[in-house]
C-alpha cells in the first residue's frame, strides 16, 4: 500500500510563496507521473501541475510563471505571488500510466491534502 502525505500549507497573504512538499512510503511503484490538484468545496477537482518521468512538466494556464514543480521527496510545489483564488485544498498524486497528464482519473494515488488560504 502507498501513503503520500503533502505539508508546507497555511494561511498566507496575498503576493506570498508557500512550499508543498510531498512525501511517499509504504510500498513504492515506479511512478511514470506525479501531480499536484485543488479543490475548492463544491467545484470539481482542478490540476495545478504535472510532472512525468521523462522531465516532461505542465501547468494549468492560472498558474504558469508563479508555480514551479519539481522532484524533491516525491514531488513539490514552489507557489510565488499567491491569489486569494489560489485558496483551496492542494492534493498530490502520482500514477502509473505513461504520457503528460492533469486528468485527476489518471492518477492512481492520492494524499490526504493540504489547506492553503490566501487573504487579500
Amino acid at each position: 500500500q502507498v501513503e503520500l502525505v503533502e505539508s508546507g500549507g497555511g494561511s498566507v497573504q496575498a503576493g506570498s510563496s508557500l512550499r508543498l512538499s510531498c512525501r511517499a512510503s509504504g510500498r513504492l511503484y515506479n511512478f511514470s507521473r506525479t501531480a499536484w490538484f485543488r479543490q475548492i468545496p463544491g467545484k470539481a477537482r482542478e490540476g495545478v501541475a504535472m510532472i512525468n518521468s521523462d522531465g516532461g512538466i505542465g501547468y494549468n494556464d492560472s498558474v504558469k510563471g508563479r508555480f514551479t514543480i519539481f522532484k524533491d521527496n516525491l514531488v513539490d510545489l514552489q507557489m510565488n505571488s499567491l491569489r486569494p483564488e489560489d485558496t483551496a485544498v492542494y492534493s498530490c498524486a502520482a500514477g502509473l500510466g505513461v504520457g503528460s497528464s492533469l486528468n485527476p482519473g489518471d492518477y492512481n494515488f492520492w494524499g490526504q491534502g493540504n489547506q492553503v488560504t490566501v487573504s487579500s
